[in-house]
């Protein structure tokens, strides 16, 4: 491990940004994405129902496949940060208000999500004993093999970015995992309410073969979208162990396990943020709709502090992902 060479100065970076207003909630912002979003989906409704105006337009269900995929892809980011409270301050309602989009629209559980995401993966990020996301392809992205599995090193690249293509379906089948292990049958019946809400209208006005198209292109374009905007965060980045973790600031922790991406409002918007990946650990419940300002503040601070501010282009974030994934 590197010697910290970050002082402890968040409390610095933070009063500036909260001075620039960028910390505080967006219910208005965040609500008319909300409403847009489910405002798109009785437009898929809307189009279902009348299908039969498609005849003849081979690559009709091509298209509604990827109106579904941008759809759903707005709940992910939108679920995302309705748990982090990014919206409204009070929890158990951002809880609420996160099931149309987690459960109904995407068949997953919030709990899940914020047991794996927002409570072990922010606190301890990049911390193998606590973090599950590092622990991908068997510790390939670790500081030591955690597992070392000889067929996992055998296949390693046509497991890992194979995976890339299956991110959603493996989504589901975790969230009913742990939704079932903890207990969870309400929000377990509203994830299962989401076949009959999202794909029973699509099954029953489509043509069996249109319908099948629009399910199998929207699980994997999704997939890939997804997992493609995922895995530049934090794979290839610095892996500190539990024991030394221990001794670091939130802002070193953070700063030193996270990569952003270069790129202005089209990246953003096509990763759901997570581009500004720094700048979301450093402060998760500032809005994404403010985190391209909160970047600019944090890459000035850093650079009139001395500290490494670790970006990339999103093309040599997974150059250096597969760089990582050769040594394994």
């Amino acid at each position: 491990m590197s010697i910290a060479k970050y002082p402890d100065i968040f409390d610095e970076l933070k009063a500036e940004v909260r001075e620039a207003g960028l910390l505080n909630r967006v219910p208005l912002r965040g609500s008319i994405e909300m409403i847009a979003t489910i405002l798109s989906m009785v437009l898929v409704y809307v189009i279902t129902i009348n299908w039969n105006m498609t005849e003849g337009i081979w690559w009709a269900s091509y298209a509604l496949a990827f109106f579904m995929v941008i759809i759903f892809t707005r709940a992910v980011f939108i679920s995302h940060d309705i748990l982090h409270t990014q919206y409204f301050k009070n929890k158990a309602f951002a809880f609420k208000l996160s099931y149309p989009f987690s459960a109904f629209i995407l068949s997953n559980s919030s709990s899940w999500w914020d047991w794996k995401h927002n409570i072990n993966h922010h606190t301890f990020c990049n911390i193998p004993q606590k973090d599950q996301d590092i622990r991908a392809m068997d510790g390939a992205f670790t500081n030591k093999d955690m597992g070392n599995k000889a067929w996992l090193r055998a296949t390693k690249y046509l497991v890992f970015w194979g995976a890339m293509f299956f991110m959603y379906p493996a989504f589901i089948a975790q969230s009913y995992n742990f939704s079932i292990k903890r207990k969870k049958y309400t929000e377990l019946f509203m994830m299962l309410l989401h076949w009959p809400i999202v794909w029973g209208p699509i099954f029953y006005f489509l043509p069996t073969i249109d319908a099948l198209t629009v399910f199998l292109t929207l699980n994997l374009v999704l997939s890939v979208w997804l997992a493609f905007g995922f895995i530049t965060n934090h794979l290839g980045c610095e892996v500190i162990e539990e024991e030394d973790a221990q001794g670091l600031s939130w802002m070193e922790l953070q700063m030193r396990t996270s990569r952003s991406l270069k790129g202005g409002a089209f990246v953003h918007w096509f990763y759901g943020g997570l581009n500004t990946q720094i700048e979301h650990h450093l402060f998760p419940k500032a809005p994404r709709f403010n985190l391209l300002k909160v970047q600019k503040i944090t890459k000035n601070f850093a650079l009139k502090n001395n500290l490494v501010y670790f970006e990339t282009s999103p093309l040599v974030a997974y150059i250096q992902i597969n760089n990582v994934l050769k040594k394994y």
